[in-house]
């Protein structure tokens, strides 16, 4: 058995999905004629109480597309320095928006209104102009940590006094409503735009979505549109994610608790010096003695898998495929290194 603990976006399909993708009616949704890409689009947006949605085939896509709609050539986005949007999207903000970035700090990947307010840029021509912000919840890079509705607050009023476009980069959003109890119309109602990943925890294949006005998301379409994201019959491809939406949100919980398990295994080993908090599926271990290649390989001759996830970082994310069984071996094997 291989425990493969690199990503969430590992999982397969379940039954019942690929029964529910076999099934499904199709069209060609770039003439806006695939009735279950449709059907997922107004599901999702009405979840989260926003206007309207676009499917893309993945989250990169999705938060550069919010790139593109909120920036223009010579302004800037404000992140954490630890943002996906950022660190491993190929230089999209660049590439795509012709756009800056600013980066900040902040504990576990988070940031604040005033950290925010502190960095829009003024009205100089040697600056460029602040139009953005963008924000990550749960954030990867941070161990899975979560905003709450009480720190987005704050910064969605900031944003609105200075004209500033808020985006959420919520690739592993329900992982945290599971978790706070609050509801994704809750988060709707913050945000200009917000990405979804329906390929991590909720175990689809392929896509995400990203909602938003439904001016912002006529526009979204020609840039999808230009970005190579128009798919043809991708029906198939959204009836996963219909199926994930009413069948495997709560079960995220199960993930959180194998993961707070699989934490409490690894901070017993002698080379971690310590384990991120765990709030979610996301489980990264920082070491001391060793390096995490020489920790990773000791992992792989156990037929474990994982990431390195900096100079002595080492992720580990639980998901859908990832059983208690798996855990109980995870604990076996461990012993062995």
């Amino acid at each position: 058995m291989i425990i493969d603990l690199r990503s969430d976006t590992l999982t397969k399909p379940t039954a019942g999905m690929r029964e529910a993708m076999f099934s499904a009616p199709v069209g060609d949704d770039v003439f806006g004629e695939d009735p279950t890409v449709n059907a997922l689009e107004d599901k999702i947006a009405k979840l989260f109480g926003m206007e309207a949605a676009i499917f893309c085939p993945s989250g990169t896509m999705t938060n550069q597309i919010a790139i593109r709609l909120h920036t223009r050539i010579q302004t800037e986005v404000i992140c954490h320095k630890y943002s996906h949007i950022y660190l491993y999207e190929g230089g999209g903000i660049m590439a795509n928006s012709l756009a800056s970035v600013k980066l900040l700090d902040g504990d576990l990947g988070k940031i604040t209104a005033a950290q925010i307010a502190a960095s829009i840029n003024p009205d100089d021509i040697h600056a460029p102009e602040t139009t953005m912000v963008s924000l990550e919840n749960t954030m990867n890079k941070g161990g899975g940590s979560i905003y709450t509705l009480d720190e987005i607050k704050p910064i969605r009023v900031l944003c609105q006094e200075k004209g500033l476009k808020l985006h959420l980069d919520g690739a592993r959003l329900f992982n945290a409503l599971v978790e706070t109890g609050e509801s994704p119309a809750d988060w709707g109602a913050h945000f200009d735009t917000i990405s979804v990943c329906l390929s991590k925890g909720l175990g689809c294949p392929i896509g995400s979505v990203l909602l938003g006005s439904k001016s912002d998301i006529k526009r979204a379409r020609k840039v999808r549109k230009v970005f190579g994201g128009g798919m043809r019959q991708a029906g198939f491809l959204a009836a996963a994610g219909i199926y994930a939406l009413d069948h495997q949100v709560g079960r995220l919980k199960e993930d959180h608790a194998r993961a707070r398990e699989l934490g409490e295994m690894l901070s017993k080993l002698p080379m971690v010096s310590e384990i991120f908090p765990v709030a979610t599926n996301i489980v990264i271990a920082r070491l001391e003695g060793t390096t995490p290649e020489e920790f990773m390989k000791k992992l792989t001759d156990q037929h474990i898998k994982s990431v390195k996830f900096g100079k002595d970082l080492v992720r580990f994310v639980t998901h859908l495929d990832f059983g208690d069984e798996h855990l109980e071996e995870f604990g076996k094997r461990i012993g062995g290194i």
